[in-house]
């Protein structure tokens, strides 16, 4: 998962708390850190996703694939 797919995948699935979920939510499975913090700590995407999704109790069927664009058209 690249930045960018996370990035997407939060606002998608935590429409008007994008900034909270980033900034606010301490997420104890990284050491802590918020979003945002574990991000700047170089920590991957993807490792900060599936935290964040457990926190916030994401049904399985919305965490894999999210963030992804769907494939150009030819």
């Amino acid at each position: 998962m690249r930045r960018s797919e996370f990035l997407r995948a939060v606002e998608d699935e935590f429409p008007g708390r994008t900034s909270s979920v980033l900034n606010d939510l301490v997420l104890s499975p990284l050491a802590g850190r918020t979003a945002k913090e574990a991000l700047a700590a170089g920590i991957p995407p993807r490792e900060i996703w599936f935290a964040l999704c457990d926190e916030m109790e994401v049904p399985e069927n919305r965490r894999h694939g999210a963030g992804r664009l769907e494939p150009r058209r030819r």
